[in-house]
């Protein structure tokens, strides 16, 4: 064999090796498991104005414990794209695998991180998992007006919080009692609860509540004694106290307020200037023989006729000869916002965009709006700042002020003004 023929075998040889190396490599890099090369998505979402909770204290299959499965990704990309505008949805954190910095990589470890490098891709995936990564509401856009509402509501806990930190330093100590939660409607499909104020559009928001649970198609099909006698809604005091404490923790809290004079006059023009087959005989009869010199008989019998002036006389006595009514207890009581952290507070003033935003953070379904229509005595105009100054002129300078006094926390924790220049 002549040295030139040698030397081109030798240069064969060669070739067939690196050839069969770089297939070798090939099959290798066919065979990796892709998931190796890109962290596992971890399907769930939090609003950014609402503080993290757990979603773990009831376990799974309990028969209280509402849905307690995470979101899938389909659910995901849904709660983005209905987002209400100014709000972005913050995924959670990653976990991340902990690395011995120290330690020598393995050929294996080695060969996966010269791939990623190679991998755009791939880099881009492990960019994107950062903790600190936004999923930007789509399709709707940035504006102001969402922003706004987002910021009101912030304003709004961030003035009840300071007013039960000053003159409720001991209500965060307390437990949680069936007594205080027992005006707050549960709705399980949409994981909210609703805190019940009467005269601040109660009725409507429990009809509200009822088409998101699937009981009725439209708010207009559902009538007054439905909502208010029936028992379609839950109360949260229903559930055991692990029931309890879960949805507390998990769910969307809201509840809705009125200026509280505002809300005394709209309780007195309902139940006292209508018939009434239950404020008249129990209310009626006790204030008119207790506030009124010389009751006729006719008024002793009946309870009907109570004056503005002698309800508040009522409202104002320590020793009420009857006891006091959801329709015109405190917010302060009736809710507990000092012991119970409200996600949402939405205001009578303001319903419907309020209403509106708070649909749209839950995300109801789109044809669901806040009706808007009066639930009892429709003819007669609603309860306007005109109208209680109207009654309150009815008052002394004292009976006014301490009547706002009896209201002061409501004034206080919602940030109303006070609604007489002569108040101090």
């Amino acid at each position: 064999m002549t040295p030139r023929a040698g030397a081109m075998r030798l240069a064969c040889m060669f070739s067939s090796i690196l050839l069969f190396g770089a297939a070798g490599l090939l099959l290798f890099i066919s065979l990796q498991d892709p998931t190796e090369l890109a962290p596992q998505q971890v399907p769930g979402i939090k609003f950014n104005i609402r503080p993290q909770q757990h979603h773990n204290d009831l376990p799974p299959g309990s028969s209280q414990d509402g849905d307690l499965k995470a979101p899938t990704e389909r659910a995901t990309r849904d709660l983005s794209s209905r987002a209400p505008r100014g709000l972005n949805l913050l995924v959670p954190d990653q976990p991340q695998p902990r690395v011995n910095r120290g330690a020598r990589l393995r050929p294996r470890q080695r060969r996966r991180r010269l791939l990623i490098k190679k991998m755009p891709a791939a880099a881009a995936i492990l960019t994107n998992s950062s903790a600190s990564t936004f999923v930007q509401p789509a399709p709707r856009a940035l504006d102001s007006y969402w922003v706004g509402l987002q910021r009101r509501q912030q304003e709004r806990k961030r003035v009840m919080q300071e007013a039960c930190a000053k003159y409720r330093a001991s209500s965060s100590r307390r437990a949680v009692t069936p007594r205080h939660v027992s005006r707050i409607f549960v709705e399980d499909r949409h994981r909210v609860l609703y805190c019940e104020v009467p005269k601040a559009g109660c009725s409507n928001w429990k009809r509200v509540l009822m088409v998101l649970a699937g009981l009725a198609s439209s708010t207009t099909d559902i009538q007054h004694n439905t909502v208010h006698y029936g028992s379609a809604l839950k109360r949260l005091d229903t559930f055991d106290r692990q029931g309890i404490l879960h949805r507390l923790s998990t769910y969307t809290k809201m509840l809705f307020v009125r200026e509280p004079f505002e809300r005394l006059v709209s309780a007195f023009r309902d139940k006292f200037e209508h018939p009434n087959s239950y404020y008249h005989p129990v209310f009626g009869k006790a204030i008119l023989a207790r506030y009124r010199a010389n009751a006729s008989r006719e008024a002793l019998r009946t309870g009907s006729g109570v004056r503005f002036p002698e309800f508040v006389q009522y409202l104002l006595d320590v020793h009420r000869p009857v006891g006091m009514d959801i329709h015109w207890d405190h917010v302060s009581r009736l809710c507990s916002p000092c012991l119970i952290d409200y996600d949402f507070v939405g205001k009578f003033e303001s319903m419907e965009d309020d209403a509106n935003f708070f649909l749209s953070l839950i995300h109801a379904p789109r044809n669901l709006t806040f009706p808007r229509f009066k639930d009892r005595h429709s003819q007669e105009a609603r309860t306007t700042a005109r109208i209680t100054h109207q009654y309150f002129a009815q008052l002394s300078t004292l009976q006014r002020q301490r009547t706002y006094d009896f209201y002061y926390m409501d004034y206080l924790m919602f940030n109303y003004s006070k609604p007489f220049a002569d108040l101090y």
